[in-house]
């Protein structure tokens, strides 16, 4: 399974990096992306990397923002987010898939648990 950690509170303009820690299997089998949901918006794609981490994709808008990045050693994915602003407050969910085409389509086939962002004004 999957779980996402690092959330938390932060204040506009800040910084958090998240992690998306993989057990009971080999997430370097794996392409992974992560999405987030903010209250009332249905669940948007953000970032995927492949499962050697030789090439990323981002959604326009964390483009510049956000990176993403896996260390394979350790079974984990991470999602750096910089020049946070309350727009970015969310549950943010990993998730993989053998496909990143099927992560950007927003159906990958194994969905984490989420952690909550909250970004202050």
């Amino acid at each position: 399974q999957l779980q996402a950690c690092g959330g938390g509170l932060v204040q506009t303009g800040g910084s958090l990096r998240l992690s998306c820690e993989a057990s009971e299997f080999t997430v370097e089998r794996y392409a992974v992306g992560w999405f987030r949901q903010a209250p009332g918006k249905g669940r948007e794609g953000l970032a995927c990397i492949t499962e050697t981490g030789s090439r990323t994709f981002y959604a326009d808008y964390v483009k510049g923002r956000f990176t993403i990045s896996r260390d394979n050693d350790k079974n984990t994915v991470y999602l750096q987010m910089n020049s946070l602003n309350s727009e970015d407050t969310a549950v943010y969910i990993c998730a993989a898939d053998l496909s990143a085409r099927t992560i950007m389509s927003g159906a990958p086939a194994h969905w984490g648990q989420e952690t909550q962002v909250t970004v202050s004004s």
